[in-house]
């Protein structure tokens, strides 16, 4: 089953963030804490790691998106087999 990447929460006011790059793309390998993309939120570009090893699914946030919410699915991470 695919892992469902979320928005974090990098502060206790954190509401949203906005996807400015995936250094990562579809089908791409990833190894847990490698990182997978850019993260700005009010006071800081933040680099999101991936939860786990796998490969880079659907990347449902395109860069330069408006603001989306702190619990949005970001991507998916399927297990490696």
């Amino acid at each position: 089953m695919d892992l469902e990447v979320i928005m974090p929460k990098w502060g206790l006011t954190m509401e949203y963030g906005t996807m400015t790059a995936w250094r990562k793309r579809e089908g791409d390998r990833v190894v847990q804490g490698e990182i997978i993309a850019e993260v700005a939120t009010e006071k800081v570009v933040n680099e999101l790691e991936s939860p786990a090893d796998g490969i880079v699914g659907k990347l449902l946030v395109a860069e330069g998106t408006e603001e989306v919410p702190v619990g949005t699915v970001l991507c998916t991470i399927r297990p490696l087999q």
